[in-house]
């Protein structure tokens, strides 16, 4: 088991979903956890989970489409613990359309959650890990951002943004012991995807390899992965989670 005993992580979108199985996993790991959320009422149930088994957790209601609630949220984090070593960036919305019918603000919302929220959170913790000489940054991007999908240009565009994020990101912080890198889930069990009707699911499988959907355990496992000392010396690098839909460099 990848051992994370002491350390502090913080995970964004971690009410419900991808981001609640990753804080879960960091916590089995021994880390302690830092919870982040816009659903006050979602996240105090994920805090309150992690807690009955025995993890040290803590809620932080945090809007990532806000750089003030950013702020913020972050000053009143390292006031209480110090420091942030494990950041995992994983909220994030969908607007579908196609893009002659998108909105602006469907794209600016994506954009602004999806990448502009990681960029603005991970600027603003980043001081901390540079003194420490130590950290771990992970993205959660998606399959999307690899191979794109129609009717989701904005979405897409976020995750694609968020892997030339890490990759840039990396080479900036690597000489200071803090690796940045990516996850980019398929097609995962989630609110997200409950949503789709019967012919858009049979329509996913079919592009599956390994002809499951993905649950959130698998990306969770991932991400307590690249957040371990086993994976010191992998940085800037996109690791798919995906069964195969999407199989590239």
């Amino acid at each position: 088991m990848e051992d994370l005993q002491g350390r502090v992580a913080l995970v964004t979108g971690a009410a419900q979903g991808i981001g609640r199985a990753i804080a879960l996993e960091l916590a089995v790991a021994g880390a302690t956890l830092v919870l982040a959320d816009i659903n006050e009422a979602k996240l105090a149930g994920t805090a309150a989970e992690l807690k009955a088994t025995g993890a040290e957790a803590a809620a932080f209601t945090m809007n990532v489409s806000s750089q003030e609630s950013i702020e913020t949220g972050a000053k009143a984090i390292l006031e209480r613990f110090g420091k942030v070593e494990i950041l995992v960036n994983n909220a994030g919305i969908t607007r579908d359309n196609l893009v002659l019918r998108m909105k602006r603000a469907d794209w600016d919302s994506v954009i602004g959650i999806n990448l502009t929220g990681a960029f603005l959170l991970t600027q603003a913790l980043l001081p901390v890990m540079l003194k420490n000489r130590w950290g771990r940054i992970v993205n959660i991007a998606s399959v999307v951002g690899r191979a794109g999908q129609a009717g989701q240009v904005n979405y897409a565009a976020s995750k694609a943004g968020l892997i030339g994020f890490t990759r840039s990101l990396a080479r900036e912080v690597a000489s200071r012991g803090i690796t940045v890198n990516a996850v980019a889930p398929g097609y995962i069990e989630t609110p997200m995807t409950e949503v789709l009707s019967e012919q858009q699911n049979a329509a996913m499988m079919a592009t599956i390899p390994l002809g499951r959907r993905g649950t959130p355990q698998d990306v969770a496992q991932a991400v307590k992965f690249l957040a371990s000392d086993a994976a010191s010396y992998i940085t800037g690098h996109v690791l798919d989670v995906n069964g195969g839909m999407f199989m590239g460099g």
